[in-house]
């Protein structure tokens, strides 16, 4: 338009009738091109649809947008997640679709996809404002691994369940032939054994059983802060595009843990260290299963440090698995005084294995001050009696399972 213009009115100031006409067709096209402009009313759409691939470990998303008539091209910008922006340049009919896939990084609440898009005219004669950002958030649940065996609190409180008791009751292992007493049961008479050894008229002699019994297990997040593997990121407290973070083991190892228990009948409770509201109370069954692993796959660090001045309340006899990173205090004194109150206190070590490669020399000095220092919170609680294992598989180390198993065998020998 502004060459069609200058083109004319020089042609016109100079009486060039050939200048005048080589402006004329651009003058036309613009004219055109500006009349083709959709009307104020007319309004474009995107929509997003995001899905888990059941095939694979991927989202599969399909963007469909609604094209007034008049637009040329569509600019569409797509910000996947843990990647850069990609910009994509479309000639639309009425609809625009766009599909693709996005590895699934972390588990958790994410944004898994934002969209932006504008409309160019022919020729790039107009262009229309950015439209607002359209953006599709998911909560991924974590992967469950399985666990043929957890460890169990040292004193099981429950009247019904799964596991051998001391008290004397029905469902369990034999315990002894006993005398009969007021409130025993008639079918569990002994007579061979009142043939045995009664010594008159009227002895009777009942065989008694362990009662079984259900535990009590709570798991603990410490979703206060969430680091990746690359060291060089601490500081600016980055999960980085790829690779695992704190939360995505805390939240894998919470979630096996309570499917592993409920399946034996135990009761599960939960409990958010960065959130007051992540608190759920111990329960059993499988509804209780999908509202535990919902909470556990929607905590993440809620940006403001809660201020604990005590340890949260347990229930009596329960066992309690912290996960933790233990690179501060806090979470050291928490699990000392559950342990000094008499619960069996499960440490379950959360941190990924660090990747110094492309660190600064004072980054590794730091890493090596801060190791120092939480490998001495970990002597201090194995010193007063709580438990640990690693959940990260490490290939110089016993596997999860074996050393999960183990614990369990201490549970058992300790009953």
């Amino acid at each position: 338009m502004v060459l069609g213009l200058a083109l004319a009115a020089a042609g016109t100031f100079t009486s060039r009738v050939d200048i005048v006409i080589l402006g004329l067709p651009l003058l036309a096209s613009a004219a055109i091109a500006l009349d083709r402009k959709p009307a104020a009313g007319e309004r474009s759409s995107v929509r997003v649809d995001v899905a888990r691939d059941p095939g694979a470990p991927d989202f599969v998303y399909g963007i469909e947008l609604d094209i007034p008539a008049g637009a040329e091209l569509v600019h569409l910008r797509l910000t996947p997640q843990g990647s850069h922006l990609r910009n994509l340049i479309l000639a639309p009919r009425s609809e625009v679709s766009v599909t693709g896939a996005i590895p699934v990084l972390h588990s958790g609440r994410q944004r898994v996809l934002a969209v932006e898009y504008r409309l160019l005219g022919t020729d790039g004669s107009w262009i229309s404002p950015s439209s607002p950002r359209v953006v599709a958030d998911r909560v991924v649940l974590p992967a469950i691994a399985p666990l043929a065996s957890i460890p169990l609190p040292h004193r099981l409180t429950g009247l019904t369940g799964t596991h051998a008791s001391t008290r004397v009751g029905d469902g369990g292992e034999f315990r002894d032939v006993h005398p009969y007493a007021p409130g025993d049961r008639l079918r569990r008479i002994d007579w061979k054994a009142t043939a045995r050894r009664s010594q008159g008229f009227g002895d009777l002699y009942v065989r008694r059983t362990d009662a079984t019994s259900d535990a009590t297990i709570v798991l603990v997040i410490d979703s206060r802060e969430d680091i990746g593997e690359r060291v060089s990121d601490w500081s600016a407290s980055q999960t980085g595009a790829g690779g695992l973070s704190t939360m995505d083991l805390a939240r894998e190892a919470a979630a096996s843990l309570a499917t592993a228990a409920i399946g034996s009948g135990d009761r599960v409770g939960l409990i958010d260290l960065a959130s007051y509201a992540g608190v759920v109370a111990p329960g059993g069954g499988k509804r209780h299963l999908d509202r535990l692993l919902r909470r556990i796959a929607v905590s993440e660090p809620a940006g403001v440090r809660v201020d604990r001045r005590r340890a949260p309340v347990v229930p009596t006899g329960a066992i309690i698995y912290l996960m933790s990173t233990f690179l501060d205090d806090e979470t050291t004194s928490i699990a000392l005084l559950w342990r000094a109150v008499g619960h069996r206190v499960i440490a379950v070590d959360v941190l990924p294995a660090p990747i110094l490669f492309g660190s600064e020399p004072n980054t590794i000095i730091a890493h090596r001050l801060v190791m120092a220092e939480r490998r001495r919170r970990i002597a201090d609680v194995r010193a007063n009696g709580v438990e640990l294992f690693r959940w990260q598989e490490d290939v110089e180390q016993p596997s999860r399972a074996v050393v999960i198993r183990a614990l369990a065998r201490a549970g058992r020998r300790r009953r």
